[in-house]
């Protein structure tokens, strides 16, 4: 097949980034067997995905290890004995970890210099008011060697004048990309329209790329990315089949179809969602469904309709909408 594709959403310079992991891990509580991590892993090399993001590096204060899974820290021996000795180069994949601000990871003192690590990446994830906190992290994991990613969380809660000041913050910081996150699965096109176009505003000249991280509680995820990605945003996020907290993100197999990028391969990713993913559809409730639009259409975190999908009427969608209306 010719190295040259002749549509539109073919640009050799956008990067996907799988997390299924690291947001299926808020479906689990991150126990993923080795095998289905190793299976994920295997799929992003062999399906030419730039990035996976493997887990969070989170503390084991925060979130305890008799709860948590390893996928929750991401320690070092916990990520070799899934990956062995990667190298990005010989694979053609990067490995990333989020670590949250807000006291949720130990920062200063869990990262290893990049040369001793397997991982190549570290994003780094904060809401507005935790942009000082996020600039310390963001150049620590400079320091020690990283590639480092900025994820600016619930942006659809953030008042213009927030998100401007945190933008001239995030202009000064070493981060390569600055992502726009949909946390609530609340944004419109209109919406993305207007926060791409300001976040690569606010970056002009400095090289750092704008990303696109999309829930799906609109069912609007995967449009959401295709917007993005046209008006000019090089880096975007997805999971395999959605897999992710609540509504789920953008499909990774859906995204990978309609970029046209001749390096993809979309039968590696079939072979992992029929082996691996559905299984996990037996076990663990996740992707659209009414509670989840309901909180995406009043821009609210999904927290209240992942514990009413838990309980025992989950589909008593008039209960939940009463419930919610009325708390409102």
């Amino acid at each position: 097949m010719s190295d040259k594709a002749p549509w539109l959403t073919y640009r050799p310079e956008l990067k996907v980034l799988d997390c299924t992991i690291r947001d299926g891990g808020l479906v689990n509580d991150s126990h993923f067997t080795d095998e289905e991590v190793t299976a994920v892993y295997r799929t992003c090399i062999e399906a030419g995905i730039d990035y996976m993001e493997i887990g969070y590096k989170n503390s084991a204060k925060a979130f305890p290890l008799d709860k948590y899974g390893p996928w929750r820290h991401s320690r070092e021996e916990d990520l070799r004995r899934v990956v062995g000795d990667h190298d990005a180069e010989a694979t053609g994949l990067k490995l990333a970890v989020m670590m949250d601000a807000g006291g949720k990871s130990e920062w200063k003192t869990e990262l290893l210099p990049a040369r001793e690590s397997v991982l190549d990446m570290i994003r780094v994830a904060c809401y507005a008011h935790q942009i000082s906190e996020a600039v310390e992290m963001l150049h620590h994991a400079d320091s020690l060697g990283y590639e480092t990613c900025l994820n600016i969380m619930a942006i659809s809660t953030v008042k213009e004048e927030e998100i401007d000041k945190v933008l001239e913050i995030a202009r000064e910081t070493p981060a390569q990309v600055v992502v726009v996150v949909d946390s609530n699965g609340a944004l419109y096109r209109e919406q993305v329209d207007h926060l791409v176009r300001k976040y690569m505003k606010a970056l002009e000249g400095t090289g750092k790329e704008v990303g696109m991280h999309a829930h799906n509680n609109l069912q609007l995820a995967f449009a959401n990315t295709i917007e993005a990605i046209i008006l000019g945003c090089n880096r975007v996020d997805s999971t395999m089949m959605g897999l992710g907290r609540g509504a789920g993100n953008c499909n990774t197999e859906i995204l990978l179809g309609f970029l046209r990028n001749p390096k993809f391969n979309l039968r590696p990713v079939m072979k992992l969602l029929r082996d691996t993913i559905l299984p996990m559809k037996k076990r663990y409730d996740w992707g659209p469904s009414v509670p989840y639009n309901i909180t995406g259409q009043l821009n609210m975190h999904p927290r209240s309709a992942m514990g009413f999908r838990e309980g025992d009427t989950p589909d008593d969608y008039l209960a939940f909408y009463d419930e919610i209306v009325t708390e409102g």
